[in-house]
């Protein structure tokens, strides 16, 4: 029954249940496996579908419960709930779901010790618990700040790509931009994945974004200038 479900489930429950019929249609087992929903969760992530992809990465959850980078997903998740609540004005639920998003963090740093996107992402949910007053007294500032960053999807970009595992890399960094159009770091990290790919249109698509946005980048320079880039014909967006 419907009423069983929180919230975000019963909203989202006929997107959720396209979703998995995405899983079967791309070939996947009846029973989607974990890496399966750790995949169409990141897809659904980077067009915004927080919702559903909570579902997913809660399946997933399910088989693997101590895996730092799901929990690292399912903590994101909460902080984007909890971005939701504030805009609705309900602060004690919002909260709420910022200490389960500081939880969830804590658990993937516990499961690998040291890791850098977990880390940055607990002290992100810290530093929004700490502005409680600031909070409540203005909602606009609480729904601007509070989610992850694309440092976060950029940290965890590098570990995937470490392991091999590229389609995850690429979603994670598709993610950072999707995040914050505005970061340089955020096109420079997609571009260069890009040049290692070999897909040279996308990284020049990208790499030019981020010497537009920032043209002092180390080395970047040189980089476009190595694929034939002009730069010295384009004009950094804050000289427009």
């Amino acid at each position: 029954m419907d009423d069983t479900k929180p919230a975000w489930w019963v909203a989202n429950k006929h997107i959720f249940t396209v979703a998995a019929g995405l899983l079967m249609l791309a070939g996947c087992n009846p029973e989607p496996d974990f890496r399966a929903y750790r995949l169409e969760g990141q897809r659904l992530m980077v067009k915004g579908n927080h919702g559903v992809a909570r579902g997913l990465f809660e399946k997933a959850h399910e088989m693997v419960p101590e895996d730092p980078i799901n929990l690292h997903d399912m903590a994101d998740c909460s902080l984007y709930y909890a971005r939701d609540l504030f805009a609705r004005g309900d602060t004690v639920a919002a909260f709420r779901e910022v200490d389960k998003g500081i939880e969830y963090y804590q658990r993937a740093i516990n499961a690998h010790p040291g890791f850098p996107a977990a880390l940055l992402g607990k002290n992100i949910a810290l530093e929004l618990k700490g502005q409680f007053e600031e909070a409540l007294k203005v909602v606009e500032w609480a729904v601007r700040f509070v989610g992850p960053s694309a440092q976060q999807q950029i940290f965890l970009a590098q570990e995937m790509e470490e392991r091999g595992d590229m389609d995850a890399a690429l979603l994670r960094l598709r993610q950072a931009v999707a995040m914050e159009k505005e970061n340089a770091a955020a096109h420079e990290a997609l571009g260069k994945f890009s040049l290692r790919m070999g897909d040279h249109e996308l990284a020049i698509r990208h790499l030019t974004r981020a010497y537009s946005l920032d043209p002092n980048r180390p080395g970047l320079a040189d980089t476009l200038a190595g694929l034939g880039v002009a730069v010295n014909q384009l004009t950094p967006i804050g000289e427009r």
